[in-house]
């Protein structure tokens, strides 16, 4: 399916060197975007894009890379709120400095971003915000205390913001992705005692029977985003094989 909704569009990635970014950034692309991924790391980057190294935790460097998006492309219309890092352990495993790191990460730097990019947002005729939220943050999962608390914030966040700029013209949304077939998913499956059964149980628990596809949570992401959508603000979509919803 290919279509050119996005023509004459700005969108920034944010984590969109690998992954679930990676994927989005070529898919927005390939609609007729233009597009910017920001990430620490940007060897990743699809062929294409913009890409520019960003620590999305300096508010000095999200400031800096997010007014060259907009003088080299020509403003922005579409942002996904995308990076993010993982945690494993209950409420008592994580320390003090990973809770303040994750929380930094995959909350308040959603915040920072889009803060940066709000001005160029509201100059738009198109502007759209979506924000990568997860499945845990709407049922509990073992070993996920900290990683859940960080995703149930950015589903708050995600109708908060939405509120706020909805007379602005500016939509927010989330997408809420169940396990995923990514390279967090894959790292916590080799450090597993038995990575097969490990793999098996993550497919086991969502109805489906498989993993997510970044593929699949990306083209959840770009329709949220897309001009077409342009009635729907403050929903969130579960990407998930059915986890949240269904008892099979």
């Amino acid at each position: 399916m290919t279509t050119t909704e996005f023509e004459g569009l700005v969108a920034v990635v944010t984590g969109g060197a690998s992954g679930i970014g990676a994927t989005t950034a070529s898919l927005l692309l390939s609609r007729g975007a233009r597009v910017a991924v920001l990430d620490r790391a940007i060897s990743g980057a699809p062929d294409g894009v913009l890409a520019i190294e960003c620590d999305i935790t300096d508010s000095s460097a999200v400031d800096t890379a997010i007014e060259r998006v907009a003088q080299e492309l020509g403003g922005i219309d579409v942002l996904i709120n995308n990076a993010g890092i993982g945690a494993a352990g209950d409420v008592s495993e994580n320390p003090d400095d990973e809770w303040h790191r994750v929380l930094d990460v995959n909350v308040v730097a959603m915040a920072r971003v889009t803060r940066a990019a709000l001005p160029h947002l509201r100059r738009s005729a198109h502007a759209s915000v979506v924000n990568t939220c997860s499945s845990v943050a709407f049922v509990g999962v073992v070993q996920r205390a900290l990683y859940a608390a960080s995703k149930g914030a950015v589903a708050a966040l995600t109708l908060a913001m939405a509120a706020d700029h909805v007379h602005e013209g500016i939509r927010v949304n989330a997408v809420a992705p169940g396990t995923a077939d990514t390279p967090w998913v894959g790292r916590l499956l080799d450090a597993a005692p038995d990575p097969s059964a490990a793999a098996a149980a993550l497919r086991a628990r969502q109805p489906l029977g498989r993993l997510v596809s970044a593929d699949e949570v990306a083209y959840a992401i770009a329709s949220l985003a897309s001009p077409v959508a342009a009635s729907t603000t403050g929903s969130i979509l579960r990407v998930d094989g059915g986890m949240t919803s269904l008892r099979v």
